[in-house]
């Protein structure tokens, strides 16, 4: 392969459901009196940036001139998320809702370990979903990638007419989805579920060879160039026209999943807008999907990560 190509000239929109993702760290001594449960003495907070937040956090640490577009609700952690867009270099489009919470991922950590995880959320008003969608159509020519995220929460109610207007714009639009109905997904360049989610849609298969059947089936039926299966510890598998590439995960301690698939639709498009072709771009988001597995929470894979561990896995063949 290559070196990687140059990341500064892809331009990637993300658009979808952003949340912040919040940590309480702190050490367990004892079990409650009041129920089985460990006390956890909280010593230190930190906040992340969760969902498409995470996508777009990651293109940008990638080196890619990025934009965001989502809802947030007019609320402390919605002004959270305004924040760190900003010091992660960001250009970020929040619609403010005032009927919505923002959606916050609560997880409380003892001893290196997540013993709890609390979710707030509620769904976007219809008002303010339409006035996001006139926003992409303006600010669509700025960008030549487009991610959309759907993580359920309510933020892509149009996103078939957002496919619609990237592939007649002559962009590539890469959707991570979300549910059991892919039909909203008709016409995207790519898709990139991971081995539940594919399941979900198409059923159980028995082996490799009803994997590919069934893959290759849906990838047709919906109009995709591509689909990219991600399969964990199986690592990923591209179904293109009559074509499949897998990519087996790298041997690595895994310290935390939670964001991998933001990390590999993120490179993905990265590469992609860099100019790559899919059969090297494929690779590095498997590469940097397996760096981030190893950091805790939702986190970020720098260039310089990427080259030396590509490097280490030439070195090693």
């Amino acid at each position: 392969m290559r070196g990687l190509p140059d990341f500064t000239t892809a331009r990637i929109l993300v658009v979808g459901d952003v949340m912040l993702d919040r940590y309480w760290f702190g050490e367990v001594s004892r079990i409650s009196p009041e129920a089985p449960v460990p006390v956890v003495r909280v010593e230190r907070t930190e906040e992340r940036l969760g969902g498409a937040a995470n996508v777009v956090r990651n293109c940008a640490a990638l080196g890619a001139r990025t934009g965001l577009l989502s809802v947030v609700g007019e609320d402390e952690a919605g002004d959270a998320l305004a924040r760190l867009l900003v010091a992660d270099g960001v250009r970020a489009s929040l619609h403010r809702d005032r009927t919505l919470a923002t959606t916050v991922k609560l997880r409380v950590i003892g001893r290196q370990q997540q013993l709890l995880r609390i979710d707030f959320e509620t769904a976007p008003s219809h008002e303010v979903l339409a006035d996001k969608l006139a926003d992409f159509e303006a600010n669509l020519g700025g960008y030549e990638v487009v991610v959309l995220s759907d993580y359920g929460k309510g933020g892509l109610t149009h996103i078939e007419r957002m496919i619609a207007l990237v592939r007649a714009a002559g962009k590539l639009v890469l959707v991570d989805p979300k549910g059991d109905d892919y039909s909203r997904y008709r016409g995207a360049s790519a898709m990139t579920p991971n081995r539940a989610e594919l399941r979900e849609v198409v059923g159980r298969w028995r082996d490799e060879a009803d994997l590919t059947v069934r893959a290759e089936r849906l990838r047709a039926e919906l109009g995709l160039d591509a689909l990219l299966l991600t399969r964990s510890e199986e690592g990923m598998t591209l179904y293109r026209a009559g074509l499949r590439q897998h990519e087996p995960a790298k041997a690595r301690e895994v310290y935390d999943v939670s964001g991998a698939g933001d990390t590999v639709i993120a490179t993905l498009a990265v590469m992609l807008g860099s100019g790559a072709p899919w059969e090297e771009a494929v690779p590095v988001a498997n590469h940097a999907a397996g760096i981030v597995v190893g950091k805790l929470g939702t986190a970020v894979v720098h260039p310089d990560e990427l080259v030396a561990d590509l490097a280490s896995s030439t070195s090693r063949s």
